[in-house]
């Protein structure tokens, strides 16, 4: 490896078998943390539907994940079966978890995507790319001037937060906080918490809610553009019937930050970790790269095509939950009508069903159709942000500092539901 490190730690056969045979989200050892693939492997050849110590089904095929994704009618987002015993009723994380976009079903989750993807149009997100480029250079000439750093806190965080700040007119003075908050609420989606998650989740949920009441309350006194600004837009609605309610819009405001931060957080930094793994794709990549033009379609359609399968092998969000409506069936098992279903993510994009050498990275890989966005209705509304904010960042970071290494062990961090760094030390030579 080019980094000198191990980043993916081996697991011995006999170790996963282990893992797999006593397999509980709520009990998972640091090995597993280190590298499920293996885990996820030997599930899905051997239990593709594996029944877990509290009843629920992990689920690893592709087939069966896009099955459950296709079938909205009997499978539920809508969590607060699930989450009401877990975080408590009346917590701030209850409330917050039960009424965002991702855990509801419609018409609450029609409602709200419509009016988020009103601001999130093609021409919309064509609009943002030269401020987003502005923003990535800056990083990038900050970073050179210290002669390296972190590629997840100098460079891949930095980016969502002020893109998705921009995004809800966030003033740049009161972006401090926002990474905190999203790391909190979303750390307390792991299957286990400790009482410290739940606290900070639920005191992160509290104080966020309670700043964007003022930044609504600003923004319904000076509205912005509804073509740019979604939060004036989930204030305002589209017409009668469509406008949200007070919690449904600061909720839904706080969720817009968390999925558009994390999940892209960990795509820029998995991709600059993983091309350190690979360094033969590295290599081949910025050979392409000095043959096309920085602004030619044929360099976008190239960079596209890594940025999925960087999205694909190293899944940002690992897990999906669905709960049955009715008794049913799924890889040939029978589910019982309130079955909670866990979609692994992770594992169906590893699944050689459906992906030749699915282990390896291939950044030219084509007809690539991962699920790390998801599938159906509830696909990811900010895909397409997502891939622009990826394919910009990825390829300037390459064509500026093309022999960039890392100076020690990245350090992940340590969740099933979202794989990332919390750290990645690097300097440019």
């Amino acid at each position: 490896m080019s980094s000198g490190f191990t980043i993916t730690q081996p697991m011995t056969a006999q170790r996963a078998r282990e893992i797999a045979a006593a397999f509980d989200l709520r009990a998972l050892p640091a090995d597993f943390y280190a590298n499920p693939y293996p885990v996820y492997a030997l599930l899905r050849e051997t239990e593709p539907v594996k029944r877990m110590p509290d009843g629920s089904y992990f689920l690893t095929r592709y087939d069966d994940l896009v099955a459950v994704y296709r079938d909205a009618q009997t499978f539920s987002s809508d969590k607060k079966v699930e989450f009401t015993p877990k975080y408590g009723a009346g917590s701030p994380l209850l409330e917050h978890h039960t009424t965002s976009l991702v855990f509801n079903d419609p018409p609450l989750h029609t409602r709200v995507r419509k009016l988020i993807m009103g601001a999130l149009t093609r021409r919309a997100i064509a609009e943002m790319e030269p401020g987003l480029i502005a923003l990535v250079d800056s990083l990038l000439d900050r970073i050179e001037g210290q002669g390296g750093g972190d590629l997840i806190e100098d460079f891949a965080s930095a980016i969502p937060v002020e893109i998705i700040g921009n995004l809800l007119g966030v003033p740049h003075e009161d972006r401090g906080p926002l990474r905190g908050w999203s790391l909190a609420i979303l750390g307390a989606l792991e299957p286990k918490l400790t009482p410290e998650q739940e606290a900070l989740g639920n005191r992160s949920v509290s104080e966020f809610t309670a700043y964007l009441k003022d930044l609504v309350a600003q923004r319904r006194a000076h509205p912005g553009d509804p073509e740019h600004d979604v939060l004036t837009r989930l204030i305002h609605g589209e017409g009668a019937g469509e406008r949200l309610g007070e919690t449904e819009l600061l909720q839904n405001c706080v969720f817009i930050l968390n999925a558009g931060h994390e999940t892209t957080t960990n795509l820029i930094g998995n991709a600059l970790v993983a091309l350190q793994e690979w360094p033969d794709e590295k290599a081949a990549l910025l050979e392409r790269m000095s043959r096309l033009a920085p602004d030619s379609a044929a360099l976008e359609a190239d960079l596209s095509l890594a940025v999925d399968e960087f999205l694909r092998i190293e899944s940002s969000n690992q897990l999906g939950n669905r709960r049955a409506l009715r008794a049913c069936q799924v890889g040939g098992v029978a589910l019982e009508e309130g079955a909670l279903v866990t979609l692994c993510i992770g594992a169906a994009n590893r699944d050689p069903a459906q992906f030749t050498d699915p282990d390896r990275l291939d950044l030219r890989r084509e007809n690539n159709r991962h699920l790390a966005f998801g599938f159906g209705i509830h696909q990811c509304a900010g895909l397409s942000l997502a891939r622009l904010e990826g394919r910009i960042a990825i390829g300037r970071f390459l064509r500026r500092f093309p022999n960039y290494r890392l100076t020690a062990a990245p350090v992940r961090g340590g969740r099933a539901r979202f794989r990332g760094f919390l750290h990645a030390p690097f300097a440019l030579a």
